[in-house]
């Protein structure tokens, strides 16, 4: 049997803390997912959804964007430990009625925890906050149309709205919401990337063409090195694993690159075999390069720079000086730049031994096929993009890009995160996507640049922004400044949230709210023409159907394009030249719609319908075709920066729990890290408290500078002695994104810098109690 919700919300009286895992996966994993889907689904439920998981019958996995094996070799349990969760927390038995927000106003709601409201269950029935109320209360779905039908239609400008999109969303969803926005005259599309891999994007668009990566699984497991920066496989995309164990089985090697020692990728215990659950598993980073936050760009620049010498102690033989005349442009100035490089400042940025580099240029230098792969660790910065490019500049100079077994692999987090932008879902799309777009649809699409995430919250607070649609994700406690961006929210007319569960989007609200429950990933979609199925697009560029199976949570649940669809028919009328009844009814007819307007989606229904689905179109990888302006691939010229903070204060890092999924909390330990029933820790260099005057376990409040001078503060926080970099903290968000200036973002990408904050720790005072005593 499935157990209830959480009844009362837990604080951190019962944290304790042990040492960090040595390894990752194994048996643990096996029994944590099976437990946490037993106790929100029960045994029935649980086997019958979770093998449909990642199967070509079944469903996409609502977590991360990691690619599947090709149909012919899935695993029976073609799913991680956090797949399992994902679809625990969506298809769990618990429900949220309207008895409940009758119980619970929203200043008792506002008072508890993420991790609270999220295991209550799934929401059931439309609700709506009307103007001067403490209560949700029940509201049909025309009625709630009308609301917001009237809101939007009585701004002075359709830029007074914001849409934003979460990742999880499926293409045809986002499809249609971006037709729907667009055709009511504005490109406020403020999306999830905004804050994870827009710099990516920004980055790879520039110097190869198209802002995707370039690798396939089989180029991953075929590569003779593999540097994974900046990212924790093991706990935001553990399946990841298995295709780095096969790189090491064919004799590949790995080099981690990141200031905390991941467990996952120095030893993995892979539970599809059984050498995995029983034995001691595998070894994975033949190298760990414990950086210093922010040096990373230092540590391409360093490898690339010994590159160079080594050609010019043994010439022809280093460099791809083919590849270089023909696909690139850029290499004099880039080379010229590097020549100049100081080592001491290198030193100074990555922390790194001169041996250690020069370890990582022997392995560079002995393998022919090289793939980087980053995440968030390298995409949250100020400099962000100057060091996606020098990673790009480092694989360019031995023709890494556009052959088997390399190129660039940014691993995306949230499911369709990169479909959502395939299909129109940004603020700055291309005139060749609006021109399509409008001869489709035989209107004129808005030109006028809209807001990013960023952008919305400072529209929102300045007044600009009046209503703000949410479809998906918890976009209060995803955004930083949490004071900054709570207090904008609720200074909107109208905020309306598209969700399956309950979060902190729901209960900071504007001065009307709605919350429209929506059908999950997993659960069976019938619309007028028949059962419909979706479609997403994975880390590397594959787009595959989707197809949910389960009884939906409630009879008055609506798809997302359902949802979309009858918005937008209230919205705009009967003048819209759009027949969003039509779309809504069948999604084939959006589906033929997207071919029609987006390169690589031509036959759209006929490939999808293939096991596995279609790979969209890459043209340096395809054919090493670079769609720059010049025609080739760059080579940028980056300046070196290194963060000193001031005496007295360190670099954070905002980072995840193992019981997360981005701001989704499953649970309350992080077994990986050590840390059981409690979040308000802070992970610091047993040598840096020492330097403070601190001690393991004291209490500390966490205050961030910036140059704004506003003092941005977390309360009463554990120190927790760990082997972090020296100089370097981390600590979970979304507890942290208090931290994270608005305005202290990336440059070209605008993404908040929540990898590279300058803090300080504050001893708190207790009465009897030192200040560093734990």
């Amino acid at each position: 049997m499935a157990r209830g919700p959480v009844s009362a919300d837990p604080g951190d009286e019962q944290l304790s803390v042990r040492g960090p895992a040595t390894s990752a996966a194994g048996l643990p994993a096996v029994s944590h997912a099976l437990g946490q889907a037993w106790s929100q689904m029960g045994v029935r439920r649980t086997v019958t959804t979770l093998r449909l998981l990642n199967q070509t019958s079944g469903f996409d996995c609502p977590g991360c964007a990691w690619p599947d094996p090709d149909h012919e070799h899935r695993h029976l349990a073609e799913f991680c430990e956090n797949g399992a969760k994902a679809v625990a927390e969506e298809a769990t038995l618990r429900r949220l009625t309207p008895e409940f927000f009758a119980t619970h106003s929203l200043t008792d709601l506002a008072g508890r925890s993420g991790y609270w409201l999220g295991q209550q269950g799934r929401l059931t029935e439309p609700m709506f906050r009307p103007a001067g109320s403490d209560h949700y209360q029940p509201v049909g779905w025309d009625e709630a149309f009308g609301i917001i039908a009237a809101e939007l239609n009585g701004l002075a400008s359709p830029d007074e709205a914001a849409f934003y999109t979460s990742g999880r969303t499926s293409n045809e969803a986002a499809f249609a919401y971006q037709l729907f926005v667009r055709a009511f005259g504005t490109n406020n599309l403020p999306d999830c990337s905004n804050m994870c891999h827009e710099s990516s994007g920004a980055a790879l668009v520039e110097t190869i063409g198209i802002g995707k990566g370039s690798v396939t699984l089989d180029d991953l497991e075929t590569a003779d090195l593999v540097l994974v920066v900046g990212q924790n496989p093991g706990t935001n995309h553990p399946r990841m694993l298995t295709s780095l164990e096969k790189v090491k089985r064919r004799g590949g090697s790995i080099v981690a690159v990141n200031p905390l020692p991941e467990p996952s990728l120095l030893r993995f215990r892979n539970p599809q075999r059984p050498a995995g659950v029983l034995g001691r598993g595998t070894t994975l980073a033949d190298q760990f390069l414990q950086i210093r936050l922010n040096g990373d760009l230092a540590l391409f620049q360093a490898v690339s720079r010994r590159l160079l010498d080594a050609e010019d102690a043994n010439p022809g033989t280093v460099l791809d000086h083919d590849f270089l005349r023909e696909h690139t442009t850029g290499f004099e100035a880039f080379a010229a730049h590097l020549r100049t490089l100081s080592d001491d400042e290198v030193r100074a940025a990555t922390g790194l031994a001169d041996a250690e580099i020069d370890e990582l240029t022997r392995r560079v230098l002995a393998a022919d096929r090289i793939v980087v792969c980053w995440a968030m660790g390298l995409t949250q910065h100020a400099n962000s993009v100057a060091t996606i490019r020098e990673v790009v500049n480092f694989l360019l100079l031995r023709g890494n890009i556009g052959r088997p077994g390399a190129g660039v692999c940014p691993v995306r987090g949230h499911s369709n995160v990169q479909g959502d932008r395939t299909m129109g879902i940004w603020e700055k799309m291309p005139d060749a996507f609006l021109d399509a777009l409008g001869t489709e649809f035989a209107f004129t699409p808005p030109r006028r640049h809209g807001y990013d995430v960023v952008d919305a919250i400072r529209a929102m607070r300045d007044g600009r922004v009046g209503v703000f649609v949410g479809m998906g994700g918890n976009f209060v406690a995803a955004a930083p400044d949490t004071a900054v961006s709570e207090a904008a929210l609720r200074g909107c007319r109208l905020t309306v949230q598209i969700s399956t569960k309950l979060n902190r989007s729901h209960v900071v609200t504007g001065e009307q709210a709605l919350i429209l429950p929506t059908l999950g990933r997993t659960e069976l979609d019938v619309q007028p023409a028949g059962p419909q199925f979706v479609t997403v697009e994975d880390s590397m560029g594959e787009v595959h159907a989707s197809r949910g199976t389960l009884t939906p949570a409630g009879p008055a649940l609506r798809s997302e394009v359902a949802i979309v669809c009858g918005l937008a028919a209230a919205t705009l009328g009967p003048a819209t030249p759009v027949d969003w009844a039509g779309l809504a009814a069948d999604y084939r007819r959006i589906r033929g719609h997207i071919a029609a307007v987006i390169p690589g989606f031509a036959d759209y229904e006929r490939r999808v319908a293939e096991p596995g689905g279609f790979r969209l179109p890459h043209p340096p990888r395809d054919d090493r075709r670079f769609p720059t302006p010049s025609g080739r691939a760059v080579l940028t010229v980056n300046a070196l920066e290194v963060l000193r903070p001031p005496p007295g204060h360190l670099l954070l890092q905002t980072i995840r729990s193992h019981d997360q999924y981005n701001t989704t909390i499953y649970g309350l330990d992080d077994r990986y890290r050590g840390v059981r029933q409690g979040r308000r820790v802070v992970f610091v260099h047993a040598d840096d408290l020492a330097a403070a005057g601190l001690s393991d376990g004291g209490r500390v409040d966490v205050v961030s500078v910036w140059a704004d001078g506003v003092e941005r503060r977390v309360e009463d926080f554990r120190l927790v002695a760990y082997p972090t970099a020296r100089g370097c903290v981390a600590a979970y968000f979304p507890e942290t994104n208090v931290l994270v200036p608005l305005d202290s973002t990336a440059r070209r990408s605008n993404t908040p810098t929540s990898k590279s904050l300058v803090v300080r720790l504050e001893p708190r005072l207790a009465a009897g109690r030192d200040p560093g005593a734990s």
